[in-house]
């Protein structure tokens, strides 16, 4: 039994990852701030013995025993990074050497979930790890997509100079049960709007594209990066290859709602990447012939569930 520590382990992703590593037998703590992670994530798991939720916010140094780290901690959708911009850049930067600071004294392994925003507005598509980027460094977005770099460069300078057991994945689009309904990312936004038969609200002409993966494909992948050889260390794209256009998703959502809604399009925020879509050969090779196998329509069938309970449609 392994004690793994979670940061931001009471959201969308998080709670996944807390549920599926007690499944596997660990202890398990999930370390969150509640600013975007929601207790009623991981209410169920708290009968659990080798579950424990620690209320902090990982900018602040703290002091724990575990063996694993699992560093996600930070606001992930444009409408709440936006929201504080210092201090998601705090949690990104600060948070990283906190969590660093810890593996290095406990020589735990930790693994960094970064983004495939770290790409920003790829000139290069699909995006590679070997691409370094097309970023707005004093964008809108750039307290997310400089952060997240920041942090990756923290780990790499960690592990050059402490010899810290690290791991980095890259994190394309991922959605799935416990969305936040409001988080304003474009798959809950699309399904709350279908379900409650309001205006869809496509940004910019809907051309632009992106790749959909569903959360269990990428807790599979996490883990198995989490797995692999010390030597291996990573940066590496999890994510599903398979492209769409948000006018494509727009109306699949339509479809498999039933809804009325009718689409209707607002300006293109700054800096909206174009086009996403993961490059996973890398993955492939090193975790053991990883890659996504839940289709947009079934990821989609199961989240729209979710949605219908939580919103008691």
């Amino acid at each position: 039994m392994k004690r793994i520590l979670v940061t931001g382990g009471a959201g969308f992703i998080g709670s996944h990852l807390c549920e599926r590593l007690l499944n596997e037998g660990n202890d398990v703590i999930a370390l969150d701030n509640y600013f975007t992670g929601s207790k009623s994530n991981i209410i169920h798991l708290m009968d659990n013995k080798y579950f424990e939720v620690i209320r902090h916010d990982v900018t602040m140094p703290f002091y724990l025993e575990v063996d694993e780290i699992y560093n996600l901690a930070c606001p992930a959708s444009p409408i709440h990074y936006q929201q504080n911009g210092i201090k998601t850049i705090k949690t990104s930067v600060m948070g990283a050497i906190n969590v660093l600071g810890l593996a290095k004294r406990k020589n735990a392994k930790i693994l960094q979930a970064s983004t495939s925003e770290v790409y920003g507005d790829p000139t290069v598509h699909p995006q590679p790890e070997s691409y370094w980027g097309h970023v707005n460094p004093i964008g809108t977005r750039a307290c997310y997509d400089e952060g997240k770099r920041c942090a990756e460069t923290l780990f790499m300078n960690y592990q050059v100079q402490n010899d810290v057991r690290i791991k980095i994945i890259r994190i394309f689009n991922t959605y799935g049960p416990k969305m936040h309904p409001n988080d304003g990312r474009v798959v809950s936004n699309f399904i709350v709007q279908a379900l409650n038969n309001e205006d869809i609200t496509i940004y910019g002409d809907g051309s632009q594209t992106r790749s959909f993966q569903y959360v269990d494909d990428l807790l599979e992948g996490m883990i198995r990066m989490m797995n692999t050889d010390d030597h291996f260390l990573g940066p590496v794209n999890i994510g599903n290859p398979n492209e769409f256009t948000i006018n494509e998703l727009a109306l699949k959502v339509i479809e498999l709602t039933s809804s009325k809604s009718k689409i209707i399009h607002l300006p293109l925020p700054q800096d909206d990447p174009t086009q996403r879509k993961p490059d996973i050969t890398l993955a492939k090779e090193k975790l053991n012939g990883w890659e996504p196998n839940i289709h947009l329509e079934e990821g989609l069938l199961k989240t729209i569930d979710y949605f219908q309970k939580i919103l008691k449609i």
